[in-house]
């Protein structure tokens, strides 16, 4: 074997042991929340040391923001393919395609808003960057519905309604004290965002 080819076997195991990883601490997260994500168990299950994390994403941070990375842009993929002819119906339908997401990713989700960098370090530009344009797409059907008010005031309408919208999601799927059962969150969350718009005087009231 030449030294380009030991070069490429060396790569491509570094790829796989990278992608192992990350699909380590993905099921760890989905399955029992970041919280439960420890370093150890993770290289113990990649049969690697914990250097070979550092070494790959440069602490366990990095690889935390890669799962978190891959959740975002599986999340923008569901909202983007949300039908916009019709901006009304295009808000309930990324509340909708945003509960169907949260029911089956919560820990993921959850981890995207949960992690905190180590020694309270800023998150990643790029992260940052992905997590505005996809919340972005909430926005574009707000804008339509109001053309007329300052585009500042708009994007803070829709996350406004769309913080509502996750915390209402977020606390009926933990099923905590005073949330909306499970079972009833896509009537509810509906509700609530005709509710929104109706006080906005964007729908009639009945």
């Amino acid at each position: 074997m030449n030294i380009v080819q030991e070069e490429s076997l060396r790569g491509r195991k570094k790829g796989k042991r990278r992608q192992l990883l990350i699909e380590v601490a993905r099921r760890e997260i989905e399955a029992n929340g970041l919280i439960s994500l420890k370093i150890r168990d993770v290289a113990n299950a990649a049969d690697c040391s914990i250097g070979s994390i550092y070494n790959e994403f440069g602490d366990f941070d990095g690889l935390i923001l890669t799962v978190n990375r891959e959740t975002v842009q599986r999340l923008d993929g569901v909202l983007s393919a949300v039908p916009a002819q019709d901006a009304v119906d295009h808000l309930f339908g990324l509340a909708d395609a945003y509960l169907g997401f949260f029911t089956e990713h919560a820990n993921l989700l959850r981890s995207l808003f949960e992690h905190r960098m180590e020694n309270d370090r800023p998150f990643p530009d790029d992260l940052l960057e992905m997590v505005m344009r996809t919340f972005a797409l909430m926005h574009a059907p707000m804008e339509r519905l109001l053309p007329d008010k300052d585009p500042v005031e708009v994007a803070l309408l829709a996350r406004t309604m769309f913080s509502a919208v996750h915390g209402i999601i977020s606390l009926g799927l933990e099923e905590r004290m005073v949330a909306v059962p499970p079972k009833s969150l896509g009537a509810h969350v509906a509700q609530f965002v005709r509710t929104h718009l109706i006080g906005m005087g964007i729908l009639p009231r009945a």
